[in-house]
């Protein structure tokens, strides 16, 4: 029909459905659906009329076998690699129409109970949940207000200070929030009257409030790498599996060496270097802009953020703001280079000497021994080959446990001294310290030397007191008295900082922040279990403030001291044996058994007293009801999603789509493509659809290579986030275009944005150029 193959017409079908039930009007979820029941109805009553066919390859003639007889395996004879192959004729539903609606229907159940219901996917599917209720009753909690409010006092004298206030702010939102609707939405009531006020371009000031709402989208934690890092896990281990067989090896771990792994903690790290960076040039921008056009962007007067303004020197400030805590910091440095301070624990079984491991696998059949020398190189596959028949010549016996003991033994007389953990503690509880002494040069200075006083003393104690094999009791008990002074002297010095607006803005959602990147970043929790830490977190931060503001802080103790013992939990819990099943329980462990569960206990009665604050306040109700409209909006998307890709399996567009992209050479190319695809996609359709339609599609092609897993999903997800931004239909123009004043234009609300999508175009130049701003970190920081 129209010259065109069956196949490509109902790929035309299928997309012209999508876009026209997207501009319908429906909700998006619906319109998904219905656009894949449209689409295949079509479909199926084309190909029944037999208005639409499909050529295959003749796999039975001459021609064919000729190419399997040259090496050529049967994946890459396609109609692009060879279009001259003999073919014949098929019915685009080439068993019926009948047969490919119940077979697609099959597969929808099946892929249902996979990625919604009951698959290993559900988990982190559940994080998504728990990231929106954080970020929702984080914004009920109004801290981007305050936020607004003090970054202005911070920045406002600079060229451009309230776009670059903006800028702040929207990186901060984006760690602690990550919705994007709820960010621009706030942003733009609070900060685009203000800066319209004090003389800012129409343009500059929308464009920079869409742009820094879209941050949410990549600075973790955020839902859309939750969203794309569940479908990168599964597309790039079947793609790996299937190009390990393809070079006849048995699985991916033997042909890659290691296992074909990418988790969304591992793409945490890596979205977070990309994210810093975009900000950067966003402020960057606006900074310039203001300084070539200062009557658009023009300075504001700044005002004193704190008690330390008029009473401080620069030198002053200097020396306790800087000088100090480098000092501190340039110390631990020393101590954990010169031994002095480390890990004092000790692992048995490392101690024996075993023969080398081999890098790969070489016990594997000659096809694969050759596709691994041309992937791995010759020296590797030799060094592996030579490790492994050392290995095999080594009879190791395994040792026994008095063996064991005497290397244990031997190995504890040359631990370090000083405990990795303490040492890191006390270098940040010295900066708390520091910190108060510069914004406070006139109060009492009693408290804070008492404060590093206990610093000194429980260094000295911990490491002439403390063997590294005392028991966690013992320990405790001898620093008692220098943690004492140092949490007094700390006391004091949180109370002067809470004097300080900037501080006492930033700090309390800053804590959360770190709490829970910092538990996904060290491999200490699962996404899912870190999400639910920060909206439990959010909740309580939410609570507090409304006590605060409203109750005359009856009741806010309590919050604090529930927020106290989940600390105490933890520390109790990373210290000691809390299980009380096994066969020798002793005392200490059951002290710290019952701190422990009361700790818990109070913490939880906190999390439900700030539940009933919320609720009294009316607040508890629209935070469930927005959580639940955005989550079950992210799962309805997703189902209709699978719907109308498992149409489009149905006809074979996404094997045609996937062996046109296999037809280039060059897998740079191939990438290449599928971004600039997917950055015209960003035009029309939002990063939901193009996560769950298009990324299943062209997931086997660009993770089926040798690209970095965890470059390409980051690349993927700084051009998902332009879908944000793009005119006409992105979501943050439309969520400003909303709050915006009747003056300003939508003209120009996409004039403002334009240089903003530019940036974005920048940054993924930056990332192609350089892949290392997405990868170092997650090669700096191990584990999932």
């Amino acid at each position: 029909m129209m010259g065109l193959d069956g196949v490509e017409l109902g790929l035309i079908v299928t997309f012209a459905c999508l876009f026209a039930g997207i501009l319908s009007g429906y909700p998006v979820a619906f319109a998904i659906g219905g656009s894949a029941l449209l689409a295949f109805s079509i479909l199926a009553l084309f190909s029944e009329a037999g208005w639409l066919t499909k050529e295959i390859i003749d796999n039975r003639s001459d021609a064919y076998f000729a190419l399997l007889d040259r090496g050529v395996g049967e994946h890459a004879i396609t109609l692009f690699r060879y279009p001259d192959l003999p073919t014949h004729t098929v019915p685009l539903f080439e068993k019926g129409a009948e047969s490919a609606f119940f077979r697609t229907l099959t597969f929808i159940v099946n892929r249902m109970n996979e990625r919604v219901l009951a698959g290993p996917s559900i988990e982190l599917l559940l994080a998504v949940a728990m990231f929106i209720l954080m970020g929702v009753s984080l914004e009920r909690s109004r801290i981007a207000q305050d936020l607004l409010t003090s970054m202005a006092r911070v920045f406002g004298g600079l060229p451009g200070g309230l776009a670059v206030s903006v800028v702040v702010v929207g990186a901060f939102l984006a760690a602690s929030t990550g919705i994007v609707g709820a960010t621009v939405v706030t942003m733009g009531l609070l900060s685009l009257p203000t800066m319209l006020r004090n003389g800012y371009s129409p343009e500059l000031a929308t464009g920079v409030i869409s742009a820094s709402g879209t941050l949410g989208q990549i600075i973790p934690p955020s839902i859309v790498i939750v969203l794309l890092g569940t479908l990168a896990g599964d597309l790039y281990a079947t793609a790996q599996e299937d190009r390990a067989i393809a070079a006849g090896c048995r699985d991916a771990l033997t042909y890659l060496g290691e296992a074909a792994v990418v988790s969304v903690g591992t793409l945490f790290k890596a979205a977070i270097a990309p994210g810093l960076m975009l900000a950067f040039l966003y402020a960057a921008y606006v900074f310039v802009f203001a300084l070539m056009r200062p009557e658009k962007a023009p300075p504001v007067r700044a005002k004193t953020v704190g008690p330390a303004g008029p009473t401080a020197t620069v030198g002053h400030r200097l020396l306790w703001f800087v000088a100090a805590p480098a000092m501190g910091i340039v110390a631990a440095g020393l101590l954990f280079s010169s031994g002095w301070a480390g890990p004092q624990a000790v692992d048995r079984f490392s101690l024996v000497e075993r023969p080398i491991a081999p890098e790969l696998r070489t016990h594997v059949s000659d096809e694969c021994g050759a596709s691994m020398i041309e992937l791995h190189g010759r020296d590797k596959w030799d060094r592996s080959v030579a490790a492994q028949a050392e290995a095999d010549a080594i009879a190791f016996a395994p040792p026994t446990d008095e063996h064991l003991d005497a290397l244990e033994a031997e190995a504890r007389l040359h631990l370090p001294p000083l405990s990795e953990g303490l040492v890191t503690g006390l270098v940040l509880l010295g900066i708390v310290l520091t910190a108060a002494r510069g914004v406070a040069p006139s109060a009492p200075v009693f408290p804070l030397v008492a404060g590093g006083a206990g610093i000194v003393l429980a260094l000295l104690a911990d490491a002439f007191l403390v063997s590294p094999d005392a028991s966690p009791g013992t320990a405790w008990l001898i620093l008692a008295a220098p943690v004492a002074a140092v949490l007094y002297g700390v006391g004091h010095a949180l109370r002067r900082l809470a004097r300080v607006d900037l501080l006492r803005v930033v700090f309390p959602p800053l804590v959360l922040i770190v709490a829970v990147l910092g538990s996904i970043l060290g491999g200490i929790t699962s996404p899912t279990a870190a999400a639910g830490l920060g909206a439990a977190g959010a909740l309580m931060l939410s609570a507090y403030r409304r006590l605060t503001e409203t109750g005359g802080g009856k009741g806010a103790r309590f919050i604090l001291m529930a927020t106290f013992a989940v600390v105490v939990f933890l520390l109790v819990g990373s210290n000691f044996d809390l299980r009380t099943s096994i066969e020798h329980v002793g005392f200490e462990n059951w002290v710290a058994f019952v701190v422990a569960a009361a700790a818990y206990h109070i913490g939880f009665c906190g999390l439900v007293f700030a539940c009933w604050v919320l609720w009294r306040g009316n607040i508890l109700r629209s935070v469930v009801r927005d959580t639940a409209k955005v989550t079950s909006m992210v799962f309805a998307i997703l189902i209709g999603s699978q719907m109308l890709n498992l149409v489009v399996i149905s006809f074979g567009g996404e094997e045609y789509i996937q062996e046109f992209l296999r037809s280039f050479d060059d897998e740079w190319v191939v990438f290449l493509v599928v971004m600039l695809v997917l950055f015209i996609l960003g035009f029309v359709l939002d990063f939901l659809e193009i996560i769950y339609i298009v990324i299943p599609i062209v997931g086997p092609v660009i993770y089926g290579g040798t690209l970095d897993p965890k470059w390409v999903t980051i690349m993927i997800a700084v051009n998902l986030q332009t879908s944000f931004l793009t005119p006409p239909f992105g979501f943050a123009l439309f969520y400003l275009r909303g709050v915006a004043p009747p003056r300003i234009t939508t003209g120009q609300i996409y004039r403002g944005v334009a240089p903003f999508v530019v940036i974005q175009v920048v940054g993924l130049t930056l990332m192609w150029l350089v892949p290392e701003i997405a990868t170092f970190l997650p090669e700096w920081l191990p584990g999932n």
